[in-house]
Order: structure tokens, then C-alpha cells, then sequence
């Protein structure tokens, strides 16, 4: 009597404890689902917290793909509840533990005909919407503004080459405060947590936007669920797609292929502005681009040169070489490169220009020859490297030829 008392006794203690590790962990998981769905709010033009249906239209072309997939799920959801609410009610119907048995029976021809022409007319009746929507979305004629995109490892690069604004170029960068808070392993809770830009794409309020998308390096996806566009940015080929936005905002995206360990730090920040505000940003850019013009045959002083070189590498270097200089996995490191040191300059202006290792490396030559000089100088002068070398824009110029 007295071991079963001890065995009862053990037992409503186990219970009670394991009912109190139950009660913790669902009390604990409740609290953490609480504070999940609150800690960010929806981002207007970009995702939403619990979101379920496609991001709000922004473009004719985005409302009609919504309105397209609605009325396929239609289609499919009849089509689902006719084919099993036969099959199962023949099933609950005439099965053989109801007394029924099996027989054949006769294949008349309207039987042959209604299951071949009611599918064709289906299909018919869902193609032909869908290929409208197909077309309309492949139509780049007679647009405002064509703006080229291209993908690179892992940034984009945006040059207006038609329409108002043409000549402006530059590159789109996650902001490093992100990037700072994604390498701390806490990052806070922001609206806008890997979407925040340097540099956004600026466009017009309902001007037709043609984009054409390359790569420099490999395969990305140019991508604003908002506008309902999608393109492949690809090496080598050009692709084109094109929006109109209805509406003034902020909208967002993110390069939608594979594209290496960068590939979530690849955002895209669409602003779409008023024509005036539009026209105001070209003449803006311009006096920019103006007075960052360098004038390729001045010769710059090392400590100047270096200076500029910190922040070419910050923006554009950085994310793989890291701060440090010293590489990561396959990146190569630059603090104590062979190649770095060397003092024959020309090898490190060849891999500037024209990259190394079929891409893993990428070409630079959409930088300027002063930004360029200004980083291999940077590199040659930093971390351990006290070689006191310096590359001027004029040798840059000398090594495009």
C-alpha cells in the first residue's frame, strides 16, 4: 500500500508539473505571437503583416492580373466542387456495402463529346483573358521613359536613357544602417527592415516607364509586386517590361532570382512623384552630376585620393571584402593581397575593369576613373597596406583604351 501511495503521489506530481510546462509554453508562445504581429506595422507599396492576397494595385496592369486570378481561382474552384461532389456521391451512393453492384455501361457519343468540348471551352474561356493580359504586359511601345536596370552582386544600377532625365546613371544600394542591423543578429523592428535604399528609382506620376533589365554577372529578377512587374536581369541579353503608376508613393521590391549569399540585401525602392516634383529631381541630379564630374587629368595628393577611395569602397566594396579588408569564405581578401601590393598597378586595374573568375568578381566599369583610382589607392593604403602607392584617374583613362 505504502509503494502504490509513493507511485500515486510521484504520478499527480509529474502531471501537475508537465500541466505547468504546457500552461508556460503556450502562455510563452501567445506572448511571442502578440509581440511578432505588432512589432511591425504594413509598409504602404511594400509587404504587410499577415498578408494573405497579392499586394494593393498600384497599376492598370497589376489590377487586371488580380482580377485574372480571381477569376481563374473561380473557374477552378467550380471545376473542383462539381468533379469531387460526383465522385464522392457516387461513391456514398453506390457502394457495395449498400447493396449496389458494379456493371458496365454504355459509352453513348454525347458522353465522348461533353467531356472533350466542356474542357476545350473551359480552357478557351480561360485563355483568352489570360492572353490579353499577356499581351498588354509585353507592350513597351510608345513609352514616356525608358529607364536600362541592371543587376549586379548586389545592388542595381538605374540609367534614364529616354524621356526626360535622360543622362542620369547611378546605383542603388541597401542602406548601410540595415545592413548594420542585419549583421548584429537583433535587428529592431522596422517597417521597412532590407527595403531602405541610398538612392531610390525616382519616376513620374502616370508617365508609361519602359525598363530594360540586363546583369552584369549573374541571373536576377527585376521585381514590384505593386506595379506587377517581374523580369529576369540576365548577362548578356536585354529584357524589357514596363509600369504605370496610378498613384504617388513609395513602392518596394527585391530582386526575385537566386543570386548568391547577398541576395537578400538586393531591395528595390520605387518612389513615384508628381511631374513637377519629377522635373525638379531631374534638374537636381544633373547640378549634381555636374559638380561630381572629375575632371579625369587632374592629379590628386594621396591623403585626398584615399579619402575619396573610403567611400567608393564603403558603397560599393564593402558588402563582400568587408570593412576590414580581409574577404570572407571565397571573397578574396585585399588586406595583404599579392595582387594589392604589387607594384605593378596595371593588375589591379584589370580586375577592376574587367573582373575575374567568370563574374565572381564583377567588372567596375560603370564607376568613374576617379572613383576608380580613388579605391585602388584606398586598398593600397589601408588595413596593413602601407605601400604609400597611388593610382591616378589618367592611368585609369590609359587602361580603358
Amino acid at each position: 500500500m505504502s509503494t502504490t501511495r509513493q507511485m500515486g503521489d510521484f504520478l499527480r506530481q509529474r502531471s501537475g508539473g508537465l500541466r505547468a510546462t504546457t500552461s508556460a509554453w503556450i502562455l510563452g508562445s501567445s506572448v511571442w505571437l502578440a509581440e511578432a504581429a505588432h512589432a511591425v506595422n504594413d509598409l504602404p507599396g511594400g509587404p504587410a503583416v499577415n498578408q494573405l492576397n497579392f499586394a494593393p494595385p498600384a497599376t492598370k496592369i497589376a489590377e487586371e492580373q488580380h482580377w485574372l486570378h480571381w477569376f481563374m481561382m473561380a473557374i477552378c474552384s467550380v471545376i473542383f466542387v462539381v468533379v469531387f461532389g460526383v465522385m464522392f456521391y457516387s461513391i456514398l451512393k453506390h457502394r457495395k456495402s449498400v447493396g449496389h453492384k458494379a456493371q458496365e455501361l454504355p459509352e453513348p457519343i454525347w458522353v465522348e463529346l461533353g467531356w472533350t468540348i466542356v474542357p476545350l471551352l473551359i480552357v478557351i474561356g480561360m485563355a483568352l483573358p489570360a492572353t490579353k493580359v499577356l499581351v498588354a504586359q509585353k507592350d513597351t511601345t510608345n513609352s514616356d521613359l525608358t529607364i536600362k536596370v541592371t543587376g549586379m552582386q548586389w545592388k542595381w544600377g538605374y540609367d534614364y536613357i529616354k524621356g526626360e532625365g535622360e543622362g542620369i546613371g547611378f546605383l542603388s544600394t541597401l542602406d548601410n544602417s540595415h545592413r548594420e542591423m542585419s549583421n548584429s543578429g537583433k535587428p529592431p523592428a522596422t517597417d521597412d527592415y532590407l527595403l531602405k535604399v541610398d538612392n531610390p528609382l525616382v519616376v513620374p506620376v502616370g508617365k508609361k516607364v519602359r525598363i530594360i533589365t540586363t546583369a552584369n554577372d549573374v541571373i536576377h529578377a527585376f521585381m514590384v509586386p505593386a506595379f506587377g512587374i517581374k523580369q529576369d536581369a540576365i548577362p548578356g541579353f536585354v529584357r524589357d517590361t514596363w509600369f504605370r503608376a496610378e498613384k504617388t508613393g513609395d513602392f518596394y521590391g527585391q530582386c526575385a532570382e537566386l543570386c548568391g549569399k547577398e541576395h537578400a540585401y538586393m531591395p528595390i525602392h520605387v518612389k513615384v512623384v508628381s511631374a513637377e516634383e519629377y522635373t525638379q529631381w531631374v534638374e537636381g541630379e544633373k547640378k549634381k552630376m555636374a559638380a561630381a564630374a572629375d575632371d579625369p587629368s587632374k592629379v590628386w595628393n594621396l591623403a585626398d585620393l584615399v579619402k575619396r577611395g573610403e567611400s567608393v569602397y564603403a558603397a560599393n566594396c564593402a558588402a563582400c571584402h568587408q570593412a576590414n579588408g580581409k574577404g570572407a569564405g571565397p571573397i578574396k581578401a585585399l588586406d595583404a593581397s599579392p595582387i594589392v601590393l604589387d607594384a605593378d598597378k596595371s593588375k589591379q586595374i584589370a580586375v577592376l575593369l574587367n573582373g575575374v573568375n567568370n563574374g565572381a568578381m564583377p567588372a567596375w566599369k560603370q564607376l568613374s576613373d576617379t572613383e576608380i583610382a580613388a579605391v585602388i589607392t584606398y586598398t593600397k593604403n589601408s588595413w596593413s597596406n602601407k605601400t604609400e602607392q597611388i593610382v591616378q584617374p589618367a592611368d585609369i583613362v590609359a587602361a580603358r583604351k
